[in-house]
């Protein structure tokens, strides 16, 4: 899964990492602790790609309002075409969420809950696969997405059994539906030696905590 991740690209490099046109609305980086109901930036396809804000957090048509049932951050890749909440998004409304990393927890003693932040290892930013939704209740529009899951790859699976589904840059338009049907095939774990790992210390597990020193390795 993916609960919180990092984001310091700024706008003008995503934008032409992506070949997007980027919108006057984005969210500000850096932001090393970006959380579920944050708005963060996505790609998606239009006429050309955007690069969009949207709200994490995924809201079905049927919400009444954005707390009516549980809070969409993920969705999982094996059942995505099944789940009314997320099928018909799955077809038509997939996109792409740039990161620079992203974090994960393991159960130390006690119950402990232990950070870890996982990144590419060769640096360039972590692309999750997700699926949007838009939400038109006749007072204001609200673009809102989940990233896609799978089950973790056996680096992860040390700190999770689930981790998000990363795509690399030959992937990206397939996903996006620019490059016809096959999307599926792409819902697998990442794998393994794409990413890097490190524990890092618990002050990101307040959602208020901010600054780079939240993603810097724990001195043993």
């Amino acid at each position: 899964m993916c609960g919180r991740f990092s984001l310091t690209l700024p706008v003008d490099a995503m934008a032409q990492m992506f070949a997007a046109l980027p919108a006057n609305n984005l969210p500000v980086t850096p932001n090393y602790n970006i959380c579920p109901t944050n708005n963060i930036s996505a790609v998606v396809r239009g006429e050309g790609r955007r690069l969009v804000s949207m709200r994490w957090g995924f809201v079905p048509q049927w919400y009444k309002t954005l707390t009516d049932g549980p809070l969409l951050i993920n969705a999982r890749g094996e059942t995505l075409a099944e789940k009314p909440a997320f099928r018909d998004a799955c077809r038509s409304r997939r996109c792409l969420i740039p990161a620079t990393g992203f974090y994960e927890w393991s159960k130390g003693e006690g119950g402990a809950r232990l950070p870890w932040y996982i990144y590419r290892d060769d640096g360039t930013p972590v692309v999750f696969a997700g699926i949007w939704q838009r939400r038109d209740k006749g007072d204001a529009l609200l673009d809102s997405c989940a990233i896609v899951t799978t089950d973790a790859n056996s680096e992860m699976a040390t700190v999770h059994h689930r981790m998000p589904v990363i795509l690399s840059p030959d992937q990206w338009g397939l996903w996006l539906g620019e490059e016809g049907k096959g999307a599926a095939r792409l819902m697998q774990p990442a794998p393994d030696g794409v990413l890097r790992k490190h524990r890092v210390g618990v002050a990101v597990n307040s959602n208020k905590a901010q600054g780079p020193e939240l993603i810097e390795p724990l001195e043993p």
